[in-house]
């Protein structure tokens, strides 16, 4: 789980910045804002998806488009390619992701197109 979030969330910014235990915290700079513990992310009880979904916010869509690249090597499920999603917003831009416990994972900019 550890090396799927490292390579997923590079494209964003993020790297490991704490290990413990087999747990891992991440984020930009020095400062870990995102944390998962060896055990996993999930909460519910489905076997094939949990009802965890995180979104992480995106400076344009580039990111988002690079997030879906390395989440879906890094041995992710396709969940939605990048594209608008105005039912959302009309500038809604976001990618989504299974990761390899059934969370659903976002990355999404509401920026007006800037690529």
């Amino acid at each position: 789980m550890i090396a799927f979030y490292e390579a997923a969330l590079q494209p964003l910014g993020y790297s490991k910045l704490a290990a413990y235990g087999g747990g891992a915290g991440f984020g930009e700079g020095d400062r870990a804002s995102f944390w998962i513990d060896a055990a996993s992310l999930w909460v519910g009880t489905s076997l094939e998806t949990s009802s965890v979904h995180l979104a992480f916010s995106c400076r344009d869509r580039r990111y988002v488009d690079a997030f879906f690249e390395a989440a879906i090597a890094a041995g992710g499920k396709h969940n939605g390619a990048p594209g608008l999603r105005s039912q959302y917003h009309p500038s809604y831009y976001a990618a989504f992701v299974i990761d390899p416990d059934g969370n659903n994972i976002e990355a999404v900019c509401c920026e007006e197109r800037n690529d």
